[in-house]
């Protein structure tokens, strides 16, 4: 019996299709498959939470939490330079919005709703992840509110550490650059901008942002970690150049 060799992919079509491949689509469980019942993002979200105790957990929030001890120190200089300031004020008021957690589960709610909508597997799979993400990070988040129970710069209600806004937004970045590669790198962008439009209101100290941007990346990565097909890549010699000789398995 001869077994029907993989497909041998370009080496420049690879790269962004592996990135972009969802689970099977037709496999019930599949956060991919449009007919997939709702309620099942419950059993995906506690799934999650199952994968959250790793070595890569522990590495992001052992790196985010040294940074943030580095900055620490200069906390207020930081908002100090920037509070009361009309054209920082202008620069970064949509951070605020953009960075609410109701924003950010609205735009992943959306974006599975559409796919379903569509039957666009892929969509579905990335508003899935997003709403996974979302849902993970807010509850980790207000989690180590309550445990650190940090008072915010301005003295108002609420806790500082970590910034939420900070956290959801990484949260989202995350998922994107894990479907999409580097083309996600705009989110990275759009996070860091949200992080630092906190200190500008007060409401936050960069030790916050810093650390919040690691537990959203963190709570991102557990998210698409697992639940999906894995994708072995080798190069190959073809006539006229290499190619990538890629493979599934379930």
């Amino acid at each position: 019996m001869f077994l029907q060799p993989p497909p041998v992919i370009p080496m420049a079509a690879a790269l962004p299709a592996i990135a972009q491949l969802p689970a099977n689509p037709q496999a019930p469980k599949s956060p991919a498959n449009p007919r997939r019942p709702l309620w099942r993002l419950v059993s995906d979200v506690g799934s999650d939470f199952k994968h959250l105790p790793s070595i890569d957990t522990a590495e992001w929030l052992a790196g985010g939490g040294a940074l943030s001890l580095l900055v620490h120190p200069y906390d207020d200089n930081v908002n100090n330079r920037l509070v009361g300031k009309p054209w920082v004020d202008t620069v970064f008021a949509p951070g605020k919005v953009i960075g609410y957690g109701a924003t950010q589960f609205g735009a992943a709610a959306a974006t599975m709703f559409w796919g379903r909508h569509y039957k666009q597997p892929k969509v579905v799979h990335l508003g899935t992840d997003l709403l996974r993400a979302q849902i993970m990070t807010q509850l980790v988040t207000y989690g180590i509110k309550e445990s650190v129970r940090r008072q915010r710069p301005d003295k108002s209600g609420g806790f500082s550490f970590p910034s939420g806004h900070a956290s959801v937004t990484f949260a989202t970045a995350t998922v994107l650059e894990r479907h999409l590669g580097w083309h996600a790198l705009p989110a990275y962008l759009v996070a860091s901008y949200v992080a630092a439009s906190r200190l500008h209101e007060n409401r936050h100290f960069i030790s916050d942002v810093v650390f919040g941007a690691a537990v959203g990346a963190v709570c991102g990565r557990t998210t698409t970690r697992h639940g999906r097909d894995k994708w072995t890549m080798m190069p190959v010699a073809r006539p006229g150049g290499v190619a990538i000789m890629v493979s599934r398995r379930p």
